[in-house]
């Protein structure tokens, strides 16, 4: 992979923890209390090192994905959190009736970084998400905008150009695939960056979805620079530009991160 934190899974880890204990907790805690008495929940969790930030802080966390090697190592990084009772891990699909029956409303919080670009049906799964929201319980969204310069995650190409290269996802889908096989992808790349083509979401599509599923915007913050490019790019983070940010749709191709916090809107407000 172009980056080479992608394959020194330790040290990727520690970069997922480092980035939640500084932007991602704070941006949360600024308007959810989180603390010992919190239930989180991670969906895509991966290794686990955005669940380590608030496992610090003495919270019970539940890690999700779909991968079980990934839930394997989340397992071996949290094991002294597993041992306390702190960390569950889950290699299950979210929709499944028994994850349901065992959590349902018992998250005082919920993650999706760098997920819902990844899922179809983003309007289901967001309405669904309400089933394990504790009372006032919130959600938190970290995704690359699909317009921005590297919203296909083309990154993840082995050839170094196409790794570095912005803008070149939003091509028409044929074209897309043709120049991503001709630079010599394995099919498996192949077909997750086709995958990622299909369901990338962008800003207005996001927030029209949470409005039609029944929740407000309770925060926002759109990224200039995504602050993981401290890893990836040794960039320092960048809060956009309040006059890009109110533009809608021009904002997408210049912000590279955006952070959401959700929560379900009152019963009055929903009968508006």
């Amino acid at each position: 992979m172009a980056f080479e934190f992608h394959s020194d899974w330790n040290t990727y880890f520690n970069q997922q923890y480092e980035n939640s204990k500084n932007y991602v907790l704070p941006f949360i805690t600024a308007h959810k209390k989180v603390d010992s008495q919190s239930m989180i929940l991670e969906i895509g969790c991966g290794e686990g090192g955005v669940l380590k930030a608030f496992t610090d802080l003495g919270c019970k966390v539940v890690g999700v994905d779909l991968s079980p090697d990934r839930v394997k190592m989340a397992e071996g990084f949290m094991q002294p959190e597993i041992d306390k009772g702190l960390a569950r891990f889950i290699a299950k699909n979210i929709y499944d009736v028994d994850f349901e029956h065992d959590f349902a409303r018992q998250f005082d919080v919920i993650i999706l970084k760098d997920s819902i670009e990844h899922i179809p049906d983003q309007e289901k799964i967001i309405g669904h998400l309400k089933r394990y929201l504790a009372t006032d319980g919130k959600i938190f969204f970290g995704f690359p905008p699909w317009y921005m310069p590297f919203g296909g995650h083309q990154q993840i190409c082995r050839n170094k150009w196409l790794s570095k290269l912005p803008y070149y996802h939003l091509l028409p889908k044929f074209l897309y695939k043709a120049v991503v096989k001709a630079a010599g992808e394995n099919e498996a790349t192949v077909q997750e960056l086709l995958e990622i083509k299909d369901t990338g979401i962008s800003i207005e599509r996001f927030e029209r979805i949470v409005k039609k599923t029944g929740y407000d915007v309770v925060a926002k913050t759109h990224y200039l620079i995504n602050p993981i490019y401290r890893y990836k790019f040794k960039l320092e983070p960048r809060k956009q530009f309040a006059w890009i940010s109110a533009i809608p749709f021009f904002r997408n191709f210049l912000t590279t991160c955006v952070y959401y916090l959700i929560g379900e809107k009152s019963a009055a407000d929903a009968r508006k």
